[in-house]
């Protein structure tokens, strides 16, 4: 029995020898080659995904040509606002030392009037001027005045208040240079600008 014990331990220590010194080492792993996406989508996906990217594209264009026509009416108002503005500002003369509206000019404010309605969202700087006679002091009160009476000749044809202003230059920017009536009574004036 004693042989027996040590015998079977032997042989199980002599089999599983053989066993491990006939077997073959396992093969190395082959390399694989990178994986790219390559995965192949499912039939019918290749033509929803090229019309989903046309439809896109086609989204796109259609939104830059409408933006391009959008600025286009865009600059083809302002171009129209600015001309009939243009047209619209003429300036008006004073007589010498005086703040009154002469007769000749009414139909220049009219149309200035006329404007500001055709146009709501217009605003109007009036810059009342002088001659170069007087004091700098005097004649700012001048422009202002004659500023003063352009903006309520306005008012009174249905301008609103709030769109109108006034500054005065006084004699600090003449139109035209010179030392005679003719020179004073172009530089006496009331000029309008858009704001």
């Amino acid at each position: 029995m004693r042989i027996v014990r040590t015998i079977i331990p032997l042989v199980v220590l002599l089999t599983l020898g053989v066993g491990v010194a006939c077997k073959k080492p396992a093969p190395a792993p082959e390399p694989q080659a990178p994986q790219t996406d390559t995965v192949k989508p499912p039939v019918g996906t290749d033509d929803a995904d090229a019309k989903r990217k046309a439809a896109e594209a086609e989204a796109r264009r259609l939104a830059e040509e409408e933006a391009r026509r959008k600025a286009d009416a865009e600059a083809t108002t302002l171009a129209a606002y600015r001309r009939a503005a243009e047209a619209a500002f003429k300036d008006i003369n004073f007589d010498f030392d005086k703040s009154n509206i002469r007769e000749m000019d009414k139909a220049k404010l009219q149309a200035i009037a006329d404007f500001m309605k055709a146009y709501p969202q217009a605003k109007v700087q009036i810059a009342g001027h002088s001659d170069e006679r007087g004091t700098v002091e005097y004649n700012l009160a001048l422009g202002e005045r004659r500023a003063y009476a352009a903006h309520s000749y306005l008012v009174g044809l249905g301008t609103t208040d709030a769109r109108l202003s006034d500054i005065s230059y006084g004699k600090e920017r003449p139109k035209v240079q010179g030392k005679d009536e003719a020179t004073w009574l172009i530089n006496r004036r009331c000029e309008f600008a858009l704001q």
